[in-house]
């Protein structure tokens, strides 16, 4: 498998859990210090690579009169706050071509949206920007299809390759995990990340809104960790039914180091024997 590394963390090598976490999106400064400052002391504790996540703009909103975040300049400058502040690599969603330079200048770690997989001009982009990405599989797409994710992403740039699983549609408003589908994404021979967070959406659920069920996100990741996944990405907040995007799936801040204490008993044990 070949290793991404990610600032100061490698990911893929089986002897530390990579987990990206953080707020859906970005909605202060303040907000973002105190979740990334409270994951870095769980993770420092735990022996857990932390990247911190949040969006500058969610693109992909059910309803055009939805909060999508402070946009690409102040976004960026939070996180690079972020980045400064707490000492943890940062990563952020981009969804155009033209945003990949200066997120990659800010950013250790670039992230495509589920959606956009297959969108060749922005992989080659964000590929070409040298840092490490971290593809979303398509709800739509097969795991076997990333194969041509990656042969796109490795023939324009050496930053490296990491495939994230958020679930399947099934049917209309609701998304399942074929947990076969994470070894087949790691015969590729990239590091596979799991979204627990995400997989847990119900499309449309709320009529102008994206519903969920924050209960299964913890079954969930634990099934991930027992097949075997380099990483798992949550989203967390202080109080997610307040949140402006992703509340009914995010873990609640304080209980995340609970969640993520039981998740790391299996991965452990399953890592134990890749090592």
């Amino acid at each position: 498998m070949k290793t991404v590394r990610i600032g100061e963390h490698v990911c893929g090598d089986s002897k530390k859990l990579l987990l990206i976490a953080g707020p859906c999106v970005i909605e202060s400064l303040e907000l973002c210090l105190e979740i990334a400052e409270k994951v870095m002391g769980i993770c420092d504790r735990l022996g857990v690579n932390y990247v911190f996540k949040a969006s500058f703009d969610k693109a992909n909103r059910t309803s055009a009169g939805s909060f999508r975040g402070p946009g690409v300049q102040e976004g960026l400058r939070v996180l690079e706050h972020v980045r400064e502040r707490i000492g943890c690599p940062v990563t952020t969603d981009v969804h155009l071509p033209d945003q990949a330079i200066s997120v990659g200048e800010v950013c250790d770690l670039l992230q495509i949206p589920a959606f956009l997989a297959r969108q060749t001009d922005l992989l080659v982009a964000c590929a070409q920007t040298g840092k490490p990405l971290n593809v979303k599989k398509g709800q739509f797409m097969a795991p076997a299809d990333m194969k041509y994710v990656v042969d796109k992403v490795q023939s324009n740039g050496d930053g490296g390759i990491m495939l994230c699983e958020r679930g399947t549609f099934f049917g209309y408003g609701r998304l399942v995990n074929d947990m076969a589908g994470l070894p087949r994404m790691r015969s590729l021979g990239v590091p596979v990340i799991f979204d627990a967070t995400h997989s847990v959406q119900q499309p449309g659920g709320l009529g102008g809104a994206t519903g969920g069920n924050r209960e299964m996100v913890e079954p969930l990741a634990r099934a991930a960790a027992a097949v075997g996944v380099d990483g798992i990405f949550f989203e967390t907040h202080p109080n997610p039914d307040k949140s402006p995007s992703d509340g009914p799936n995010m873990v609640p801040l304080d209980q995340f180091e609970k969640v993520l204490e039981r998740v790391m008993t299996i991965w452990r044990t399953v890592a134990s024997w890749h090592a």
